[in-house]
């Protein structure tokens, strides 16, 4: 039936570092890459917003 729904201990420590990412950025992204059920890469882009002034 398929792959079970636990989660291993990479991928608690990719969720750890995922929390963290979004904690420390006011404005952006993250991706997040998996293969074969496993995180394996996670890319955070900050973006600076400035402010917009007539």
């Amino acid at each position: 039936m398929g792959k079970s729904n636990k989660i291993g201990a990479e991928n608690v420590k990719a969720l750890m570092e995922i929390a963290s990412a979004i904690k420390s950025m006011n404005h952006g992204s993250i991706e997040i890459i998996v293969q074969d059920f496993k995180i394996i890469q996670i890319n955070k882009t900050d973006k600076i917003r400035l402010d917009k002034k007539s």
